[in-house]
């Protein structure tokens, strides 16, 4: 929206156009937007209230335009002025006469007295806000900036400040039904938090996260704390603005997961439903609930695009990535919305927005800090939950495996086992699962379960939704034999 020349108009008006002028239609004015020509003009009208420009009579009703006379006299048309009364009425002055609806108001005829046309009145500077956006976004998957905003004084003194947009009404006073937007978003915004996170170096960025348990336990994305966890400072705001100080219970990097805990946690927390993600359908209603670009307490909405979608985000500040079967959905997801919920059409979390894919930034996902284009993706609850559990009782990740190092290239057809392991080790840990199943440095894992296998990332976001001790079917490729086994996953404690 440009707001470039309001409350710059000329100072001087042009006495009296023949029609009204037309406020300029912005550059890219939105959808919807009348006209310029159907937009009212500014003038002095009939009451003396707000000047309104007025329209010549004569062509307000069609009829022909009136002769142009240099002293302004009527045409030849135009009837005679009233006769001037005798001398002797002069102790009573007669008014003047009329000016005919065409006459040129720039003067007078027949010698009366010239008053000067009134100027429009300027616009005051207070007249709206000059509104200008600043997005500072900190990391990849999604955490936002405040956003910036300048107010003209009313003296024109132009003086400015910047702060956090915030919703201004508690979502308490809406009176909605249970199974429509608004009431679902009145009431899960009162267990949504806006997580401010500032490191110590003085960097910080914002997120989301949304109450976990009655005890204050606050679940969100690892990459929206990430620069606070080891030396700086989280805060949680809620939707009526109360700020609570919080502290990181546990991280998982791989799972892009985290929780806190807020310090001196209030009675009566209400935390969020936690639905079933695995019963989620293509074409479910989705609610987005977060803070894009520091936009506290926003609501969006769309449907599940799709499932068991291999996602491989990173948190900006490492090399560290974390990899998911996510949720795709089209709801409006930006940087901001990270760690908050993607609920359905009922109200339950059975996701956690975490990522984007952007049409900048090189295409990888979540790395860039453009808007959304439809394409945003959650971690399911269903896991999430496994790994808060894990974090809640003993402060670190526990991830299954299938003791095997595979490639990470995007397009090799399926999980390449690797001739190496990390630091010269085997690729196959002798005596792990896949040792004992049989699997051997070079075989290429095309499918697990019934799930297409496309590349590493996409058989380790496969992994990581299941627990140490499951027993999974992977299909795998040896030279040009193919075979089926059953492996049972073992286990790895803790980041490395």
């Amino acid at each position: 929206m440009s707001t470039e020349n309001e409350g710059n108009e000329n100072d001087a008006v042009p006495a009296a156009p023949s029609v009204p002028s037309v406020p300029p239609v912005p550059a890219a004015a939105p959808e919807g937007t009348p006209p310029g020509g159907d937009l009212p003009a500014s003038g002095p009208d009939s009451r003396g209230d707000e000047p309104t420009a007025q329209v010549p009579a004569a062509h307000q009703e069609g009829g022909p335009a009136p002769s142009s006379d240099p002293y302004g006299r009527p045409s030849a048309q135009t009837p005679a002025p009233p006769q001037q009364p005798p001398a002797a009425s002069a102790a009573w002055p007669p008014p003047p006469p009329p000016v005919p609806s065409y006459a040129d108001a720039g003067s007078q005829p027949w010698g009366a007295p010239v008053h000067p046309e009134p100027k429009a009145p300027r616009r005051s500077r207070a007249s709206g806000l000059v509104v200008a956006v600043a997005v500072a976004a900190l990391v990849a998957g999604g955490i936002g900036g405040a956003l910036g905003y300048w107010a003209a004084d009313s003296d024109g003194s132009g003086s400015s400040g910047s702060t956090t947009v915030a919703a201004s009404n508690s979502p308490k006073d809406l009176k909605r039904a249970d199974g429509t937007v608004a009431g679902v978003a009145a009431k899960a915004l009162p267990s949504v938090v806006t997580i401010d996170a500032q490191s110590g170096d003085g960097e910080g960025g914002t997120g989301t996260g949304f109450v976990y348990d009655k005890e204050g336990h606050i679940l969100t994305n690892n990459h929206v704390v990430a620069s606070a966890a080891s030396s700086g400072q989280l805060t949680a705001t809620f939707s009526d603005g109360k700020k609570y100080g919080a502290e990181v219970v546990g991280r998982a990097e791989g799972y892009d997961v985290a929780v806190l805990k807020l310090k001196d946690a209030p009675d009566g927390l209400t935390p969020l439903p936690l639905g079933d993600s695995d019963e989620v359908a293509v074409g479910d209603s989705t609610i987005a609930i977060g803070a894009p670009f520091g936009l506290s307490n926003t609501v969006t909405t769309g449907i599940i695009s799709a499932k068991n979608r291999p996602v491989a985000s990173g948190d900006g500040s490492s090399s560290a990535n974390s990899y998911m079967s996510a949720l795709q959905t089209d709801a409006s997801i930006n940087p901001g919305n990270s760690g908050g919920p993607l609920l359905d059409a009922g109200g339950a979390v059975i996701g956690i927005n975490s990522a984007i894919q952007s049409t900048s930034g090189g295409g990888g996902m979540g790395q860039s800090q453009a808007g959304s284009i439809g394409l945003g993706f959650a971690i399911p609850v269903n896991q999430a939950k496994n790994v808060a559990e894990q974090l809640i009782k003993t402060g670190q990740p526990v991830y299954p495996v299938i003791g095997a190092t595979v490639t990470m290239e995007e397009k090799s057809g399926g999980a390449v086992i690797s001739d190496k392991g990390a630091d010269g080790t085997p690729a196959v840990t002798p005596d792990g699962p896949a040792a004992k199943a049989g699997l051997k440095a070079g075989d290429v894992i095309t499918k697990f379960n019934d799930t297409v296998v496309e590349s590493g990332p996409t058989l380790i976001g496969e992994i990581w939704t299941h627990k140490p001790g499951d027993k999974v079917t992977l299909t795998y490729k040896r030279g040009s034999e193919t075979s089926t086994v059953d492996v049972v996953l073992g286990e790895r404690k803790g980041d490395s």
